[in-house]
């Protein structure tokens, strides 16, 4: 099968695409055509070598699958080979998605959304499982509370204002002038220009200095130092961003703050409750641009890019099927 294989850590030249043995599932396993891929902020990292101690070289990597089932191995029961899936592969544990076939423990399968193609079903797993997680579980977010969202235009971001509005919060969200309009077609509620205006004291002046019950962090940065100056009381922040290095958290002492780290676990049930949003009609992952699985090291320079001019995620076409919705929708 073809594969994109991580040769060396550094940049975008170090994939390289080869012939490898297709896999072979073992007992409680399934074997998946893999239609499309995505491309997340960890997908670059790792190609980096920020996580090299846990990543052995030459390695095939990536977070996202979407295909169809090929193969089942002994005790599998959940699914059948023509079965549309969903998934994100166990992470730092073994081969990822940057190839034509995957082999997947059954317990963390779903099945795919037939609403979605496989790009757009490609585009979710991983974000919206960690959003899943890191709003439900972690922040407990509850309906009629606020949440401030930091990069709501972006891949995680513009999960999280539609989760959060299905949840029934208050969505503020942090974004450019330029992205106003996207954002609010996700549902956000407040929408602030971090260009123009620094987002505390845009917060407290529309919750009449009460504060936001929930900040969701993306973005990293001083997030988490001055999150509490945001927050009301009893506030939980929840940052999916590695720390780079110590930061005060003495602000949060005062507000009686919870602070919540994510790094999402993979499970069934999460792609079930995604699912069910979709279905509802009430989240859609915003496919901002598609590459070929050949051009995979063009998708990785542009999303490292500043300024990139993306809205959503990157979606990378493995299979021509990608690109369309199942035929029994």
């Amino acid at each position: 099968m073809k594969a994109i294989v991580l040769k060396s850590f550094g940049g975008p030249e170090s994939f390289e695409l080869r012939d490898v043995p297709k896999p072979v599932p073992g007992a409680g396993q399934v074997l998946v055509r893999v239609h499309a891929t995505s491309i997340n902020p960890l997908d670059y990292q790792v190609r980096r070598g920020d996580y090299a101690d846990l990543v052995p070289l030459p390695a095939i990597t990536g977070h996202d699958v979407s295909g169809v089932v090929e193969e089942v191995g002994p005790g599998v029961t959940t699914f059948a080979p023509g079965d549309e899936v969903w998934y994100t592969p166990q992470i730092f544990d073994g081969p990822g998605s940057y190839a034509e076939y995957h082999v997947a423990t059954e317990s963390i399968i779903g099945k795919k959304p037939p609403s979605l193609s496989h790009l757009e079903a490609a585009s979710l797993t991983l974000v919206g499982g960690t959003v899943w997680e890191a709003l439900t579980v972690r922040a407990a977010l509850r309906v009629g509370e606020s949440i401030l969202i930091h990069g709501g235009a972006g891949g995680v971001g513009h999960v999280a204002i539609q989760v959060a509005k299905a949840i029934g919060a208050r969505v503020f969200t942090t974004v450019r002038e330029a992205n106003f309009e996207f954002a609010r077609s996700m549902g956000a509620d407040v929408l602030i220009d971090y260009e123009k205006e620094d987002y505390v004291d845009a917060i407290l002046r529309e919750t009449g200095g009460h504060g936001v019950d929930v900040v969701f962090d993306t973005i990293g940065g001083n997030t988490l130092s001055r999150s509490p100056d945001a927050l009301a009381q009893l506030g939980r922040v929840v940052s999916i961003v590695d720390i780079a290095q110590p930061q005060n958290l003495v602000q949060a002492w005062g507000k009686n703050a919870s602070y919540h780290f994510v790094f999402t676990r993979q499970n069934r049930g999460k792609l079930d409750e995604l699912s069910a949003l979709v279905e509802r009609g009430q989240l859609r992952p915003h496919v901002g641009a598609v590459y070929s699985l050949a051009d995979l090291a063009l998708a990785h320079a542009r999303l490292e890019s500043p300024n990139n001019g993306l809205q959503g995620k990157i979606a990378i076409a493995v299979e021509p099927s990608a690109y369309f919705v199942s035929a029994n929708v």
